[in-house]
């Protein structure tokens, strides 16, 4: 390898773990203390990085709350692959994909929900700022892809209705798996909320009512 090519990997790699550790700190700061109150002087001193690096890199705070909420959304694109190259039948594939959903709303994930929801929360007010959202409407898409494809196997082998039409069942699903989340991340220190019927309960009786929706007339 001559000197030229290491010193690229070199520069590469440290490019890389320098986004990483501004992310990083970048999360930690907005799920403590909010996206809006957090400042890009705090997120270059939890680094700790000089600002004008940080600003080399990230040159607003909101392209960060953007590139968090890409990179939350690419890391669950592999397990939903998964789950559309598998064999079995359509409803097989929705079964998991809906175990995938109440998976990442546990406990353990409760910071990804957060950081999302700070993402979604921003991005509903971000008029003329459609260019940052790029990435994110990139990622999202591709993941769309997987559900589309899972559900047309459906239509075409029968096992789900054709009467429905597919983006809109795809936006139900995820947007309802998305606000119950969300409701059980923003709700989860209020006594009100801490009720006899745990969440993954409520999560499987959300999954039976969709693929009972889904299935055709023959099959109910």
């Amino acid at each position: 390898m001559n000197a030229k090519i290491r010193y690229e990997q070199e520069r590469r790699s440290i490019k890389s773990m320098r986004e990483e550790s501004i992310m990083a700190a970048a999360k930690k700061l907005f799920v403590r203390k909010g996206f809006d109150k957090t400042t890009m002087q705090e997120i270059a001193d939890e680094v700790p990085l000089g600002i004008a690096t940080v600003f080399r890199y990230y040159s607003k705070k909101e392209k960060l709350i953007v590139a968090i909420a890409s990179a939350i959304i690419a890391s669950q694109w592999e397990a939903f692959r998964s789950v559309s190259e598998m064999s079995g039948s359509c409803m097989d594939k929705l079964g998991y994909l809906f175990d995938l959903f109440i998976s990442f709303h546990k406990e353990e994930h409760r910071e990804n929900i957060q950081l999302i929801e700070a993402f979604e929360s921003w991005a509903s007010l971000a008029y003329e700022q459609e260019d940052l959202l790029e990435e994110y409407y990139a990622v999202f898409e591709s993941n769309k892809q997987l559900f589309r494809a899972i559900i047309e196997q459906g239509r075409t082998d029968g096992s789900i209705r054709n009467d429905i039409s597919v983006d809109d069942t795809l936006m139900t699903l995820i947007n309802v798996f998305g606000s119950f989340a969300k409701k059980v991340s923003t709700s989860y220190n209020l006594v009100v909320f801490k009720e006899n019927t745990g969440t993954t309960v409520q999560l499987q009786v959300l999954k039976n009512v969709f693929l009972d929706y889904l299935q055709p007339p023959s099959n109910a």
